[in-house]
């Protein structure tokens, strides 16, 4: 079970991801994770690495993908796993293609009016981090959390201007790929319009309906 999920910033693809991981036992494998893993135990990789970090550069995509090749080596992903914020575009798609093979593509899909609602509306704790929204999960008390009474605050990523932003990057770089994996027989559209849970059980049903239950 190797998949990719794709899905424009707030469509929900890191929570989905982590219900198969817990379902399915097969590891989440973020290429950010793993970048901020070797510059912290300052592999060979990991000082190359932090030289371009320094600078404010992008990490080339050979440092990227020989991190991620030793990743997928490893034991726990014998039996799959889910890539997390990798490919981002066609030609790191193409490269990864050198090193896995990749067994489904779940593609999220939501209405961009209702990404920037979902996004703008959160909240977060300054104290302990929890997360609510003003209308889908409004705290108790207006501005404080209903778990530690720390105040709540929108994080500077999740303003209106900037939503709108990452949601441009994503159309010009990261949704070519859609068509990249469709042309591949890879891909399977998810319409996300409701709840987590219920985009839960659409999930569930297309990983039965691809490798059974």
């Amino acid at each position: 079970m190797k998949l990719i999920v794709l899905g424009a910033p707030g469509s929900g693809k890191g929570t989905q991801a982590k219900f198969i991981t817990q379902k399915h036992r097969i590891p989440q494998v973020s290429t950010g994770d793993l970048l901020r893993d070797a510059v912290k135990r300052k592999t060979t990789l990991g000082v190359k690495a932090k030289e371009f970090m320094n600078t404010g550069n992008l990490v080339p995509d050979a440092i990227v993908l020989d991190l991620l090749k030793g990743r997928l080596m490893k034991d726990d992903c014998l039996h799959g796993f889910i890539l997390d914020g990798y490919p981002r575009n066609i030609a790191q798609a193409n490269q990864l293609a050198k090193i896995t093979d990749i067994d489904l593509v779940i593609n999220i899909s939501v209405d961009y009016g209702l990404l920037v609602k979902r996004i703008t509306g959160r909240r977060t704790c300054k104290v302990c981090g929890s997360i609510f929204h003003l209308e889908f999960n409004p705290p108790s008390k207006v501005g404080i959390c209903d778990k530690c009474s720390g105040e709540l605050f929108q994080r500077s990523d999740d303003t209106e201007e900037t939503v709108k932003k990452r949601l441009n990057t994503y159309e010009n770089q990261t949704k070519p790929l859609i068509e990249y994996y469709s042309s591949q027989k890879l891909l399977q559209t998810l319409i996300s319009d409701g709840t987590i849970k219920e985009m839960r059980h659409k999930v569930n049903d297309l990983l039965e309906k691809t490798f059974g239950s």
